[in-house]
C-alpha cells in the first residue's frame, strides 16, 4: 500500500493538536490560544494527513479585505524532509492570495521566505522576566471591560493592518487573562493583555501612546501574574523605548523572529507597539 498525502481544513478540535505541536517546538502557546485563533478565521487552518495520520499544519488567517498572516507552520519531526511542508505552505498562500501577507518566522528561515516573496521588515525579540512584586497603581488604568468595544476596535485598528473584530472579542475575554486599558484626556490611549501560557504568562498586545503609558500598563499587567512565575513580552526591535522598558524590568532576551511581509510595510506606528499580540497570528 502506497503513501497517500492529503491536505484539508482543520476542524476546531484539530487546532488543539496544532497548539500541542507548537508547545513541543518550545513556542510556549497560551492555554486558550486554540479557541482564540480559530475564532479569527475558521477557514484559515490547514492540516496535512499521511494515510489519515496528521503530520503537519499551517495557519493562514485572513483579516478584513487586505491582510493575512501565516503561522503554526509545523511538520512533525519524524516526517520532515519529505515535501509535506511545501504543500501546506502553498495551501496557505493560495488562501491568502492577493493580500499583504505577514509572518513572524524563525531567523534561520529568512532566506527561504524571501524566495517566496517575503521582505524583511524588522526583528521581534522575546524577553523573559519574573513577576516579583505588586502591580503599580495608575489612575488612568481601567479594566478593558469598562471600555466600549467600538472604542477598543478603533484603537486596535490604528496598530494592526486590518480589522480583526472576531479575534479581538475572544482574545480580550479569554479565561484567566488580565485585560487593561489606559484612558487619558482624549479617550483610550493604550491597552494590553496578560494571558496564561504553558509556562508563565505572556503580555500581548501592549499598545500605548508613549513610554510612560506603556510602563504603567506593563507594570499593572505583570502584577496580575502569579508571583514567582515567568512573564514574557515580544518586542518589535525598532521600538527603542520598548527595549528600554524590558531592560528596566530586568528581562532577558530568549528568542527572536523575523517580521516579514509580501507587499511591504503596512505603515504601523511601531513607536506605539511595545508588545506584539502573538507571533502566530500577528
Amino acid at each position: 500500500m502506497g503513501e497517500e498525502y492529503a491536505i484539508r481544513r482543520m476542524r476546531r478540535d484539530e487546532v488543539e493538536l496544532a497548539i500541542d505541536w507548537a508547545a513541543a517546538e518550545g513556542w510556549n502557546p497560551g492555554l486558550n490560544d486554540a479557541e482564540c485563533f480559530y475564532s479569527a478565521d475558521p477557514n484559515g487552518f490547514f492540516i496535512g494527513l499521511l494515510n489519515d495520520e496528521p503530520v503537519g499544519c499551517i495557519s493562514a488567517v485572513a483579516y478584513g479585505k487586505t491582510f493575512g498572516f501565516l503561522g503554526l507552520y509545523i511538520v512533525r519531526q519524524t516526517f520532515r524532509g519529505r515535501g509535506f511542508g511545501i504543500g501546506l505552505w502553498h495551501e496557505g498562500m493560495n488562501y491568502l492570495l492577493g493580500r499583504n501577507v505577514g509572518l513572524d518566522g524563525v531567523v534561520e528561515q529568512q532566506e527561504n521566505y524571501k524566495k517566496s516573496g517575503f521582505q524583511l521588515f524588522h526583528r521581534s525579540v522575546r524577553y523573559q522576566g519574573m513577576r516579583t512584586g505588586d502591580a503599580m497603581a495608575d489612575p488612568g488604568i481601567v479594566e478593558l471591560s469598562e471600555v466600549s468595544f467600538d472604542d477598543l476596535k478603533r484603537y486596535d485598528e490604528l496598530h494592526f493592518p486590518d480589522q480583526r473584530d472576531r479575534f479581538l472579542r475572544t482574545w480580550v475575554t479569554q479565561p484567566g487573562s488580565v485585560a487593561l486599558g489606559f484612558v487619558g484626556d482624549e479617550g483610550l490611549a493604550g491597552y494590553g493583555l496578560l494571558r496564561p501560557c504553558r509556562l508563565g504568562f505572556k503580555i500581548g498586545p501592549l499598545f500605548a501612546e508613549n513610554e510612560k503609558t506603556a510602563e504603567s500598563l506593563f507594570s499593572a499587567l505583570a502584577g496580575g501574574a502569579e508571583k514567582g512565575t515567568p512573564v514574557f513580552l515580544d518586542v518589535p526591535e525598532p521600538n527603542l523605548a520598548a527595549l528600554k522598558l524590558a531592560k528596566r524590568h530586568k528581562m532577558v532576551k530568549t528568542f527572536e523572529t523575523a517580521r516579514m511581509y509580501t507587499k511591504g510595510d503596512p505603515g504601523l506606528p511601531i513607536r506605539n507597539i511595545f508588545g506584539v499580540t502573538t507571533f502566530e497570528l500577528g
